[in-house]
């Protein structure tokens, strides 16, 4: 994947945090995925006052691409300040297996950097996917 992609990908992440609804962790992430007709969609995190209720900014994300008739992911990129890399949680991880092989690219960035570059393989060794389910359930 060239540069510029990565930039837009980047771009759109960062642009999405802006808007994330974090008022009780004030932890805002943004996110973007890019599907397979080189589209890009960003997602921001929403908290809900009741917890488990919020969703996460690669859900969101992914939710746009599929809603507009995208059905492969082929890169993603989260974006977050914190000490650590902010990587996709473990139900964002899966989300993400639904759409993308285990080669893809998917990069850990904050506000100025790129932290750290991973594939889904890596985050989600062994995982569970749509290659284990038959196809004509009949």
């Amino acid at each position: 994947m060239d540069d510029t992609t990565w930039t837009r990908l980047l771009a759109a992440a960062r642009a999405a945090r802006a808007h994330a609804h974090a008022p009780y962790s004030r932890f805002a992430v943004g996110a973007a995925v890019l599907d397979e007709q080189g589209r890009v969609f960003a997602g921001a995190n929403a908290e809900n006052a009741a917890y488990p209720q919020g969703w996460c900014a690669e859900t969101a994300a992914l939710a746009a691409m599929v809603s507009a008739g995208g059905r492969r992911v082929h890169a993603a990129v989260v974006v977050g300040v914190a000490a650590d890399p902010v990587t996709p949680c473990g139900g964002c991880r899966q989300r993400l297996r639904e759409f993308a092989a285990d080669d893809t690219p998917v990069w850990s960035a904050d506000l100025q950097q790129v932290r750290a570059r991973f594939t889904l393989g890596q985050l989600l060794p062994a995982s569970f996917g749509p290659q284990h389910l038959p196809r004509d359930p009949g």
